[in-house]
């Protein structure tokens, strides 16, 4: 039974990477959100702090389902998303791959950084771009 659960998670994995490097995550957000001057819950966070990071941010909530619980991006390269308890530890990296690869088709140009954090917000992968050598460095 495990094999089986093995291969459903890998499937998921590389399904979630075809989406990201198929699709576009276009979209023209125009609206501003005001911050309360409360500091916000966790909750309440915005997916991104530009417009095109706040779009990003929702279709990658939108677009992996089950495997990604929240995510934001910073300055149009910084990727932070927190992974479901049903993300195995050997999944993380490829998924990380996945979400880079998205992420610089969406941000082109520039070097960028995804930050993977498990379910309690503990960060426990990041994966480095870098646009000159076109290489990922994970730490």
């Amino acid at each position: 039974m495990t094999i089986l659960k093995s291969i459903r998670r890998g499937v998921i994995a590389l399904c979630l990477g075809v989406i990201l490097l198929t699709t576009s995550a276009c979209g023209s957000a125009t609206q501003t959100s005001t911050a309360p001057s409360l500091a916000p819950a966790y909750s309440q966070l915005e997916r991104g702090d530009t417009a095109s990071g706040e779009s990003y941010g929702r279709w990658v909530m939108e677009t992996a389902r089950g495997l990604v619980s929240d995510a934001f991006v910073r300055d149009n390269d910084k990727l932070g998303v927190v992974i479901s308890p049903d993300v195995a530890p050997r999944e993380v990296k490829p998924l990380a791959q996945s979400l880079v690869q998205g992420f610089h088709k969406k941000f082109p140009n520039r070097d960028l950084s995804v930050l993977v954090y498990a379910p309690d917000k503990e960060l426990i992968l990041t994966a480095n771009y870098d646009d000159t050598t076109r290489q990922v460095e994970y730490r």
